[in-house]
C-alpha cells in the first residue's frame, strides 16, 4: 500500500515524496552524480549515455522520471538536448528533511547531541 494512501499529503510534501521516488534508482542517482559534477554546463544526452554507458533509449526513461521530478533542467541546442542538475531541488529536500523529520521538538536537544550524549551499552560476551 502506498505511504499516501494513510493520509492526504500537502503539496510541498507531494513534491519532495516524487524527487525521493525518483532518486531512488541508483542508475538516476549515478546521472545525477555525474549533472552535478558537470555543472553549470552540463551535458548533453549523448555524452552521459557515453559516459554511463547507458544505451540512449534506457536514458531517456530516466531523463523523463528526473525531468518531471524536477531534478533536472532540459535545453534545446540544436538537434540535441542539454541536461542540467536542479541542485535547489536537493537542497529543497535537504531543508525539507531537516525541518520536518530531524528538528527537535519543544525543550529537546537535537538529535545529534542526544546520541552523543547517550551512553553506549556494553556487549555482554
Amino acid at each position: 500500500m502506498a505511504m499516501n494512501s494513510f493520509r492526504s499529503s500537502s503539496e510541498p510534501e507531494r513534491r519532495i515524496l516524487g524527487v525521493l521516488e525518483a532518486l531512488s534508482s541508483g542508475i538516476r542517482l549515478e546521472i545525477f552524480r555525474l549533472l552535478v559534477s558537470n555543472e553549470p554546463g552540463g551535458l548533453v544526452a549523448g555524452e552521459v549515455s557515453t559516459m554511463l554507458a547507458i544505451p540512449p533509449t534506457n536514458l531517456s526513461f530516466h531523463f523523463k522520471a528526473m525531468t518531471q521530478a524536477g531534478l533536472l533542467t532540459v535545453t534545446p541546442e540544436g538537434r540535441f538536448l542539454r541536461y542540467r542538475a536542479s541542485i535547489g531541488t536537493v537542497e529543497e529536500v535537504i531543508q525539507y528533511l531537516n525541518d520536518q523529520c530531524v528538528r527537535p521538538t519543544k525543550g529537546e536537544k537535537p538529535r545529534r547531541e542526544r546520541s552523543q550524549a547517550a551512553p553506549r551499552s556494553k556487549i555482554r560476551k
